[in-house]
Parts: C-alpha cells; structure tokens; sequence
C-alpha cells in the first residue's frame, strides 16, 4: 500500500454501534462519516455507523464484499497549499436493506449503546406523507424515523435515557425542526399514546444541522484506476471529496455535546446553540459569490470555476466581489468582518481546487430564484450602510440579464447565445425575461426588470445609483464583451491603490 495511506487500526472493528444513518450517499461517507472515522482513530468517539438504505435502487453488494470500508481521497486547496490525502474509512459496521429486512431495522432500536440518527434522503424526504408505521416498511422517511422511535420507546419502556439525538443533514433550513414537527403529525396519525408522544417531545433531541462540503462522489474511470494501482488495491466504494468541511449542528444542551463527542476530532464540526451564522456565510459568500460571478464568468469565456479562478483578472473580480463588497455587506449583528473575511479567504481556496470542475452553467440552473433568494438580500444590507452602489454586484446583475436574453428552441427550451456558442437557459422565469428583452431596449430592460416585484420581491429601482450603474454595466458587456469589462474594472482599482 501507498506511504501516507491512512489505515484503520483492528480495534476499530470491535466498536459497538453507536449511529443509525438513514442514507449511503457520498455526502454523507464525506462528511459526518468522515469525521466519526476520524474521530475513532484519535480514541474519541469509539462508536461505528449502521446505514439503512432506505429505497431500492441499487445494491449493498459493495459494502458486504468490503465489510463497509472505502477509501476517501480529499483533494483541494488550503491556504494556497495543494491537498491530495486517502483515507480508508472504516466507521460503517453494516448496511441494511429496509425494504427487504426491516425487521433488521427495528432489531437496532434493541440497542442500548446507539445514540445518534443521521439523515440525508434528499429535501424531498423531510416532507409529510400520510404513512402508516405498521408497514413493513413505512413508506416516508419521517415514517420509517417514527417506527423506529416508537420500537425504541416500547423496548426501553419510555425511559428519558433512551431518547435519540436526530441530525438530519438535508439541505433545507431548519430540517431538524421541521422533521420533528412531521414526525409528531405522523405520530397522532398513527394514534400512537400520549405517553409515546411526550417522551418523543422530551427525551429526543431534532437538531438544526448545515452541511458543507463539495463531495463529487465516484471518481472517473481513469482517475480510479491510477490511484487505485497507487495505492494497491481496488475500491468499488471510493469517493472523491474536497479538504474544506464544515458540519453545523444546532444545540445548546449538555447531553448532546457529550454524545457528539466526535467534534473534538476536527474544527470542522461545531456544536453551537444558534448555527444561522455559518448558514449565512456560506449563503452569501460561497452561494452569493458564484451567483454574483456566474454569467459574467460564462460570457467571458470560462467554462468552470477553476478555469475563471485560473485568469488574472476573473480571479481578481471574484476576489473583490467576495472581500471588497459581499464581507462588509453581512458584517454585523452575528457576522464579525474578521469572521467573514476568513471564510471569504477559504471560498477562494474552494474555487481554485484544481481537482473539481464545477461548471457555470450547473451553477446557473434557476439563475433568478439563486439571485433573489442569496444577493437581493446582500443587496439591501450593502444599501443599509452605504449609499454608493456596489459596482462587483452592478456588472454580476448585468451579466446575468445579458445572460437571460433567450429565445425559445424547437423543442420550446429557452437557450441564449454568447461567444459563439448556444447554451441553455435553466430557470423557471426565462419566460418572462426573454419577453422583457423583446419588447425594450437595454436601458428601459434594467428599468423594467428592477421594478418587477413578482421577482424581487421589491422595487430595486430604489437603491441609490444601482440603476444607473447596471445599465452602464450592460452597456459595455454588449459593446465590448465580458473580458474587457473586467480587465476595466480590475485596472480601476489598481489604479485606484
């Protein structure tokens, strides 16, 4: 085997089990695995994984042939230094098939030392389904979570130490709270005991989480054949992933920090009672960021993020966008200037990875609702500490209504056209865009799509000069290209100290 390959000792495999994970997604082998495995080597956690699979697409036969194991290989950038790491990971003790050995799943509930329940079955999984519990299995999730809880709850005889500590990790805000909100509804329609109910209320922790971590999952053929013949051996379950991690979980009780003892392994995890800051940062500083860069990327030539990051100029204007103009805009009440800095700093590390290819047009798939849902709100915390428009967010809005001038196909897709090349317009107000294009010149377009509230929420012709800015944005975008509108911009502030 490689030199540096890291290794999981015997003793791991005698562990007892500890996590029950409703998911065998990559994101979750990524991330919250990642760090209980880390976890287990330092002597910290002592606890392994058992996964439910909860559908059935696709087969376990991966896991059973390598008794769990898999090789994570992280590769990225920190601080300017090239990361390139394999791990192989050896928290998960078995994988179970819920629709073919349910009864398995329950048989876990039986388990005294188990604690924690981990989640990732998609933003369609945390949603409430009219479900029966006595299904052999339930048909949601929240279901399936319930029936084991009321198994749990009926074996240990509803004592408070036989609660559960629930992290969901799907991508929506408040997911713990809105899944334990689902699974009371489902338990009163399932007319399950008062006293059931109340101990699920009280002994049972639904924790807030936010993940983030790029996890591109399997790698190409190519690339895992080459580190396979490196490393000496072959890996039906290896995953790529980059070296930034975060894992926030949202709690202030005692009980939970000391059961989620697996947090003293990596600064990645953070345990705090309140987590919207780190929501906040990646929202607006990796999310905001790319929306911001995206169509003024694409229209000037670049393909990926890495190839944007890889120009003098693109990566300077990102740079600005991020620190000069996002940073100081969400800076206050949570957010310190320091603290949004820093994070800044490391969202440029992400987007210089060498090993991701993340392209622009996956970024720009429902462009309007991404810009409206992560910058407008940027926007207006910029306007409630200046009076200046922000001229990095100017030329991203005019790069993204350049971006959204489309026509319709023959098969009635919207798609646009720049540098010689036609690409598709994702996004559900397409429609409306490419009408506002028709019917105007680009001056009355900025005027009129600012002014529209159905997709704003609000009338951005009242930010002081941002009008007048975006238009003189487009303007040079249309005349002069994409290329010569950033090389203009980032000669200004050179000239400018």
């Amino acid at each position: 085997m490689q030199p540096g390959l890291i290794v999981p000792g015997e003793k791991v495999f005698e562990l007892p089990e500890k996590v029950l994970q409703f998911g065998t997604g990559v994101l979750l082998r990524g991330l919250p695995d990642y760090f209980i495995d880390k976890a287990n080597r330092q002597g910290l956690f002592n606890g392994r994984i058992v996964i439910v699979k909860s559908t059935s697409q696709g087969d376990t036969d991966g896991f059973s042939k390598q008794d769990g194991l898999y090789t994570t290989c992280i590769r990225g950038v920190e601080n300017g230094e090239q990361i390139d790491e394999s791990i192989i990971n050896a928290s998960i003790s078995r994988v179970i098939t819920a629709t073919d050995n349910w009864h398995t799943v329950l048989e876990c509930a039986h388990n005294p030392d188990l604690q924690i329940i981990i989640s990732n079955t998609t933003e369609v999984g945390i949603t409430l389904v009219e479900d029966d519990i006595r299904l052999q299995p339930p048909i949601s999730f929240p279901g399936k979570l319930l029936a084991f809880l009321y198994e749990r709850f009926k074996v240990f005889a509803g004592t408070g130490e036989s609660g559960m500590i629930i992290i969901p990790t799907e991508l929506i805000t408040e997911n713990g709270e809105k899944l334990r909100n689902i699974v009371l509804q489902l338990a009163t329609m399932n007319k399950l005991e008062s006293d059931f109910i109340q101990w699920l209320m009280i002994s049972n922790h639904f924790c807030n989480s936010l993940v983030d971590r790029i996890v591109p999952g399997k790698l190409q053929d190519h690339e895992r054949i080459n580190i396979e013949k490196r490393l000496g051996y072959r890996d039906e379950l290896m995953i790529m992933s980059e070296s930034f991690r975060l894992w926030a979980i949202e709690s202030g009780e005692e009980r939970v920090k000391q059961a989620l003892s697996f947090a003293g392994a990596d600064e990645g995890v953070v345990i705090a009672p309140d987590i919207e800051k780190f929501r906040e940062l990646k929202l607006r500083l990796l999310n905001g960021t790319h929306t911001f860069s995206c169509a003024l990327a694409w229209l000037a030539g670049f393909t990926t993020v890495r190839e944007a990051m890889d120009n003098e100029q693109m990566c300077a204007t990102i740079y600005g966008l991020a620190t000069r103009e996002i940073a100081p805009a969400i800076s206050g009440k949570i957010i310190s200037y320091d603290e949004a800095i820093a994070f800044a700093k490391k969202v440029m590390d992400r987007f210089r990875n060498p090993y991701l290819d993340h392209s622009w047009l996956n970024i720009s798939v429902q462009y309007t609702s991404k810009m409206k849902m992560r910058n407008v709100p940027v926007l207006l915390a910029h306007y409630s500490k200046s009076s200046q428009p922000p001229e990095l967010m100017s030329m991203g809005f005019a790069a993204y209504l350049l971006f959204m001038k489309g026509n319709k196909n023959s098969k009635g897709q919207y798609e646009g056209f720049a540098n010689g090349v036609t690409y598709p317009i994702q996004d559900e107000s397409a429609g409306i865009l490419a009408a506002k294009w028709h019917d105007t010149d680009p001056g009355r377009l900025v005027e009129n799509v600012l002014a529209d509230k159905d997709l704003w929420g609000e009338d951005l012709r009242r930010l002081n000069g941002f009008s007048e800015t975006v238009k003189s944005h487009l303007h040079e975008l249309i005349k002069y290209g994409a290329m010569v509108a950033i090389r203009r911009v980032c000669l200004n502030k050179t000239e400018a100290g």
